[in-house]
């Protein structure tokens, strides 16, 4: 109910114009707002009802809000909606090989085969590793440390999807995934994207909640359509 509420909020026609800022569902709080390259916001917020550890994220372009979704304690992307689409995935039962933000810090590498469920009908299947490398970074103000990481998404029947490579990084103290540069292929060839961030809003910061991305969002980028590129911690 609670994803349904957030999706009706955001396709509501002016909403996001007329008060520049995203509000959470009742009784949830956000608690992180980051800017990133690739004209890019994202809002972060938790929900006291929910199992402990969830949290949810809403991404917003040029043209709006286009994606939510919702993790898990250990990152496994619990819950999505492609807003442009309007199509829900859900986490299938029994994974072989749950995705675990513990593993990661604990092991230096976590692996990961789950599967997902659509409301369209479609079932896939989502295999790949996340590894950290040992180097660390500072983005206004929060050290981050960098991961390399590779996945490959296929139908339940093994038909090739898309897979994608490259750098993201990590926050160990909010048990979430950002974006670095890397290279996504959706059958015609890898093609680079960067979505880093570059800019955290925390409460009483004047970003924070906001709705409108202030990098990289020029005229040409506005129009082109971009893939919709799964992030762990944040799914894309």
């Amino acid at each position: 109910m609670r994803l349904l509420f957030v999706v009706a909020c955001l396709l509501l026609p002016g909403v996001a114009g007329a008060q520049q800022v995203f509000t959470p569902p009742p009784g949830c709080q956000g608690f992180l707002t980051v800017q990133s390259r690739g004209c890019k916001l994202s809002n972060h917020y938790r929900c006291p009802a929910d199992p402990a550890g969830h949290q949810w994220r809403v991404d917003f372009g040029a043209l709006g809000a286009y994606f939510v979704s919702r993790i898990d304690a250990e990152a496994q992307w619990i819950q999505s909606v492609d807003l442009v689409s309007g199509v829900q995935q859900d986490l299938a039962a029994g994974a072989v090989d749950p995705a675990s933000f513990s593993g990661l810090l604990a092991t230096g590498t976590d692996t990961y085969d789950f599967g997902q469920t659509a409301s369209d009908g479609k079932r896939t299947r989502v295999r790949g590793f996340d590894t950290l490398t040992g180097r660390k970074v500072v983005v206004d103000g929060v050290e981050l440390e960098e991961t390399s990481f590779e996945f490959r998404e296929t139908t339940a029947d093994g038909i090739f999807l898309n897979t994608a490579r490259g750098k993201e990084y990590i926050n160990r103290n909010w048990r979430l995934f950002f974006s670095g540069p890397s290279e996504w292929d959706g059958g015609q060839g890898f093609a680079p994207y960067d979505q880093s961030p570059v800019r955290f809003d925390l409460p009483g910061d004047a970003g924070f909640m906001g709705v409108k991305p202030e990098f990289d969002c020029d005229a040409q980028l506005a129009v082109l359509p971009l893939p919709l590129v799964p992030v762990k911690g944040v799914a894309p």
